[in-house]
């Protein structure tokens, strides 16, 4: 793998973070030294001083980005899984990473990511209970094939998380 940093990203209850533990799985299988850095962990732990503001979001995955970078440098492979829901995001991560990264866009529409709810979030935010919430009261800029050339789309319609992975992992070789 040339790639050392996989950034994962999509809706909340895409599948982002069971893809990657999958993935994790498999690279272990492997004997592939890595680690994963999930966007619900980071914001519980590192980077629980930031809300959810433009400016906060905006830290939290400079931060994160920055994290990756330092553990790619030590030859770590590093799996990151974050909601990353704006195109300047995606930017500064790759302005951070470098040719160091290959984002994947975890593709599971908006409705199915409501069914799944597995939080209870998306209940919450379309009875306005959560404020800012991504995809329903706050942006997510789905990405353009035409602007953005270097992500590798994943679509999770009728396949199951093992595939996914498996698929990333095909990508990637």
């Amino acid at each position: 793998m040339q790639k050392k940093v996989i950034w994962i990203f999509g809706l909340s209850g895409a599948g982002k973070t069971t893809i990657a533990k999958y993935l994790s799985h498999l690279l272990k299988q492997q004997k592939v030294g890595h680690i994963l850095i999930d966007g619900d962990e980071i914001r519980n732990t590192v980077n629980k001083d930031l809300g959810y503001s433009k400016e906060d979001r905006k830290e939290n995955i400079r931060r994160s980005a920055e994290f990756a970078k330092l553990v790619s440098q030590q030859n770590i492979l590093c799996i990151c899984s974050f909601i990353t829901p704006l195109k300047s995001l995606r930017d500064s991560v790759r302005e951070i990473l470098q040719e160091n990264v290959q984002v994947f866009f975890i593709d599971t529409p908006l409705e199915e990511c409501i069914k799944r709810d597995v939080k209870g979030l998306y209940a919450k935010a379309l009875k306005n209970e959560i404020q800012g919430f991504t995809g329903i009261s706050d942006d997510f800029e789905y990405p353009d094939s035409k602007l953005e050339k270097d992500i590798i789309y994943i679509s999770t319609q009728n396949k199951s998380v093992e595939e996914c992975a498996k698929e990333i992992l095909d990508k990637l070789k």
